[in-house]
């Protein structure tokens, strides 16, 4: 009822719905209720309440194979984001070490590309704990592979400043097909930024290899 309700935009009834689903044990009406109020989608916007939600699935966890598996993993994220930034006005303060063990769970348990992604950002800027270029390339290259974007560039950007550049191009070319609105710019920065130091014989190789950058399996 209350997905129905959501879906017709009647999202009072929605909030509601999920709410009495929740308390008995849903644990997909708690995710879709915590996403609301970290949204501010039908309640007025409350990330400390999402973040209850969100810790009380966590806290849970999850049977091998259960149905509930992609809204424990999802809550392990969002809590993890959470960690990372802290909640102004809130008991949640910043603590980078939770927020990178949550990643690192959440990459090797579950092989998520977005937890992988953010697991090597903060290896290669030594958040939550030691600086690890090495540790951060491999996690960007297995969410590379699953056809991350963000991985594709930032692993792009290492290989090339480490003198791989028409490979390195490469990467970060390919990464600018796929990426979402709201990543685009940073990555064409870094994209530009190599563009201009490579040669033309590289940019050339780059440009040819970059469509065929996603079959690769290596």
């Amino acid at each position: 009822f209350g997905f129905k309700a959501y879906k017709n935009g009647q999202k009072q009834e929605a909030v509601e719905a999920y709410r009495y689903a929740a308390e008995k044990g849903h644990t997909g009406s708690r995710w879709a209720l915590a996403n609301m109020y970290a949204d501010g989608d039908g309640v007025v916007e409350d990330d400390f309440e999402a973040f209850k939600i969100y810790a009380e699935i966590a806290s849970q966890g999850v049977e091998p194979g259960s149905e509930d598996t992609g809204f424990f993993v999802n809550a392990l994220l969002a809590l993890a984001g959470y960690y990372r930034k802290g909640i102004p006005g809130s008991p949640v303060k910043i603590d980078l070490t939770q927020a990178r063990q949550l990643y690192f769970q959440v990459a090797s348990t579950f092989g998520v590309p977005e937890a992988q992604f953010q697991l090597a950002k903060m290896m290669l800027s030594g958040e939550g704990g030691k600086t690890s270029i090495q540790q951060a390339k491999k996690w960007l290259n297995l969410a590379r592979k699953s056809g991350h974007p963000g991985a594709m560039a930032v692993f792009g950007n290492l290989i090339f400043q480490e003198g791989q550049s028409a490979r390195g191009l490469a990467f970060m070319t390919a990464a600018l097909d796929k990426c979402s609105p709201s990543d685009c710019l940073w990555m064409q920065d870094l994209q530009e930024q190599a563009f201009s130091l490579a040669s033309e014989d590289d940019r050339r190789v780059a440009i040819a290899l970059a469509p065929e950058i996603y079959h690769q399996p290596e």
